[in-house]
C-alpha cells in the first residue's frame, strides 16, 4: 500500500475506535448515572404534576441534602415496589417540629428555625394540620410532599423511626439540570461521527490500495 493509502487505512482505524468509545462509553455512562420517570401522583404539585417527565442521578443516600427532591423505594411502607418522589426536610441529627403559625402562615422548624419553602402548594406549609416533632436518627432522612394537603409521607409513620426512612432506600436525586445530558448527548453523536468518518477513510484506503493494484495497461504497438 502507499504511503498515501497507509495513512488513510491507519486515520480510519484511530478515529472508528475513537468513535466505539465515545459512543459506547457515553451511552454505558448514561445508564448507570442517570434514569428518568413519569410522575404517577399529585404529591409534589406544583413543583411536579402528574405526567410530567422527570429525570435522576443515581446517588447515594447520604449525598442528598435538605430541599433535594429524591426519588426512594419503600414497599414495606407504600405496598407496592414502584419509587416514590418527596422532598428531604431532615437528614440525620436534624430536629424537625411542625409547625409554627397556622394556615398559609405555617412554617415548618428545623433545628430552631424557620424553613423558608417557596415550592409549597398554595403557600401551605402544613397541609394535613398533624403535628410532629421528630429528630430524624443518623442514616436517615424525614421527607415531605410539596402538596401537603395531599401527601402521604414521612408524616403519617411516626411509628416507624419518627416516618423517617433509611439513606439506603434512596434510587436518585431529581435534577432540573440538563447540562450533563446534553454533554451525553453530544458524546454519543461525536462518536456516531467518529465512526462514520473512520468508515470513510476506510473506503477511500481501499480504493486507493486498489487503483495501485491494478498493473498500468501497455501502450499499444505501432507500426511502422
Amino acid at each position: 500500500m502507499s504511503g498515501r493509502g497507509r495513512g488513510l487505512g491507519a486515520a480510519a482505524m484511530v478515529l472508528g475506535v475513537v468513535g466505539l468509545v465515545l459512543g459506547f462509553g457515553s451511552f454505558g455512562y448514561a445508564r448507570a448515572a442517570y434514569g428518568g420517570s413519569v410522575v404517577q401522583g399529585s404529591s409534589m404539585s406544583p413543583t411536579y404534576a402528574r405526567g410530567d417527565r422527570v429525570f435522576f442521578e443515581r446517588v447515594d443516600g447520604t449525598q442528598v441534602r435538605r430541599g433535594d427532591v429524591v426519588l426512594f423505594s419503600a414497599p414495606d411502607r407504600y405496598g407496592v415496589t414502584a419509587n416514590v418522589m418527596n422532598r428531604v426536610i431532615g437528614v440525620g441529627g436534624d430536629h424537625v417540629v411542625c409547625c409554627t403559625g397556622g394556615g398559609r402562615g405555617a412554617q415548618v422548624i428545623v433545628n430552631g428555625k424557620p424553613l423558608q419553602e417557596p415550592y409549597v402548594k398554595d403557600g401551605d406549609a402544613d397541609g394535613a394540620h398533624k403535628a410532629y416533632d421528630v429528630t430524624v436518627p443518623k442514616g436517615r432522612l424525614f421527607l415531605l410532599g410539596d402538596y401537603r394537603a395531599n401527601s402521604n409521607d414521612s408524616r403519617f409513620f411516626a411509628a416507624d423511626h419518627g416516618g423517617t426512612v433509611p439513606v439506603s432506600a434512596v434510587q436518585g436525586r431529581v435534577t432540573r439540570s440538563h447540562t450533563a445530558l446534553v454533554l451525553i448527548v453530544v458524546g454519543m453523536l461525536a462518536g456516531v461521527v467518529s465512526v462514520l468518518v473512520g468508515l470513510g477513510l476506510g473506503i477511500a484506503a481501499l480504493a486507493v490500495r486498489r487503483r495501485k493494484a491494478v498493473p498500468p495497461v501497455p501502450p499499444a504497438p505501432v507500426r511502422a
